[in-house]
């Protein structure tokens, strides 16, 4: 599993998703958001961590009764307990939220064992539950069947596509009150400075704004009165 360092993931939580998808399209990327999931708890924290991935697959009902749940290397328990400290757990469910990913006694498990977050195309059971727990959650909608019925878990910490964003162990993985953005490990480093940078200005831009000033000239800069107040800006707030 590739690093984060300390300063790239306080940086990348005080960055908002949309800020990091531009950086994105900026190199070309245009794929990196995961399409249609939804924080549970608008309260949790902001979600920066790897990626720890589960990949489910159709279910054979000859291969999936309920007992599979009994063996301790069934993927799904697997991935639970070995999804690392500061990890977010990332789980390919086909776009499907009518076979649930997991449920809160799975999420509760990854909370207390210090991951990051967890997000899935599909749906959790037990959101009211969820809805309570200060652990970043990312769903489609609710799903109330066990993922039995649909999904059987088949491979851990591979390759997958989560809302269509491909997801490449150890990358990065960023949820904010917006959504999930998925950041390629090589440009985790570069990504989370010029964001910062980009926020910076963003924050500026925002006030000036609000005090009644056209965008034209400032909103991209291209005045140079508006780089100058810029500046002055940073120092002033100590940006």
């Amino acid at each position: 599993m590739s690093s984060l360092s300390p300063q790239s993931r306080d940086k990348l939580k005080k960055v908002s998703t949309p800020t990091l998808t531009t950086a994105l399209f900026k190199r070309g990327l245009r794929h990196q958001w995961i399409q249609d999931v939804h924080l549970i708890n608008p309260a949790a924290t902001p979600m920066v961590g790897i990626a720890f991935t589960l990949r489910y697959m159709p279910a054979r009902e000859d291969l999936n009764p309920i007992e599979v749940f009994r063996d301790r290397n069934h993927p799904q328990r697997v991935a639970i307990e070995q999804c690392p400290p500061g990890a977010v757990l990332v789980i390919d469910s086909r776009k499907d939220p009518r076979a649930a990913s997991a449920g809160s006694i799975l999420i509760s498990r990854l909370m207390v064992r210090g991951c990051a977050g967890v997000v899935t195309d599909g749906g959790f059971r037990d959101t009211p539950e969820l809805r309570k727990l200060p652990f970043p959650a990312y769903h489609n909608r609710a799903a109330a069947p066990t993922n039995l019925t649909l999904h059987q878990a088949i491979d851990i910490n591979g390759p997958i596509g989560c809302g269509d964003a491909p997801v490449f162990p150890g990358d990065v993985i960023v949820g904010d009150g917006e959504g999930v953005v998925v950041i390629p490990a090589h440009l985790v480093d570069e990504i989370a400075d010029e964001t910062t940078e980009m926020t910076a200005f963003e924050d500026f831009v925002t006030e000036e704004v609000l005090k009644g000033r056209s965008i034209l000239g400032l909103y991209p800069a291209t005045d140079e009165q508006t780089r100058k107040d810029f500046e002055a800006w940073r120092k002033a707030n100590k940006r």
